[in-house]
């Protein structure tokens, strides 16, 4: 090939790059917010879920600040939750804006099929009134299970210190029947949970 040949081509190679990322950039830039606010719609309307009493839900400094030292308080605490965090957490307030309770998102890197992120509606007292997932990707008509009535049900309306997973039928408040065939979906679901209430009963002020 000739050296003209081959700097023509190698220059539309170069324009041809250029050009693509111009428009990767365009796109990115145009689609950002869009997700963004499917994002932030999508985890309102799981908190709605597992908070159906409360109004609305704000961020707090306070909360904040919980979140961030809870890696070091659940270290100190000695519970065996696996690979687990929190996330973010918010306090649910009722329509007259009373605060009563705190919906807080927790995830663990323990799933099956990857990370699994959840969001707990917890009361004052500490009363489980829901869960709802914000990220799961198990295995179709396994651990997806996980993602059904059935299966959240068993946490709502309870109040426990911590949840246990049961292969032998669920014989007490704070055990979690373990879904067919997928007990490591179950138990990474049950310990994002517990860091929830963990965090709720000693990492708030």
């Amino acid at each position: 090939m000739k050296a003209g040949g081959f700097m023509k081509d190698a220059i539309t190679l170069f324009l041809i790059t250029l050009i693509s990322g111009i428009c990767l950039g365009a796109v990115y830039e145009i689609t950002k917010d869009p997700i963004a606010a499917a994002e932030a719609a999508a985890q309102q309307e799981t908190y709605r879920e597992v908070y159906a009493d409360a109004a609305q839900f704000v961020e707090d400094e306070a909360l904040d600040a919980a979140v961030q030292a809870f890696p070091e308080a659940l270290a100190a605490s000695g519970l065996s939750l696996g690979n687990v965090s929190i996330e973010s957490a918010l306090q649910a307030l009722d329509s007259s804006g009373n605060p009563i309770g705190y919906v807080i998102s927790a995830a663990s890197g323990d799933g099956y099929g990857g990370t699994i992120r959840v969001s707990v509606g917890i009361t004052g007292d500490g009363m489980v009134t829901g869960i709802g997932f914000l990220e799961i990707a198990e295995t179709p008509g396994l651990g997806m299970n996980a993602d059904t009535p059935e299966f959240k049900a068993q946490f709502a309306g309870k109040t426990a210190e911590q949840f246990a997973v049961t292969k032998n039928g669920a014989s007490a408040d704070n055990e979690i029947d373990a879904i067919t065939s997928a007990t490591i979906t179950s138990t990474a679901v049950t310990n994002a949970v517990n860091a929830a209430l963990f965090f709720a009963a000693d990492c708030i002020a």
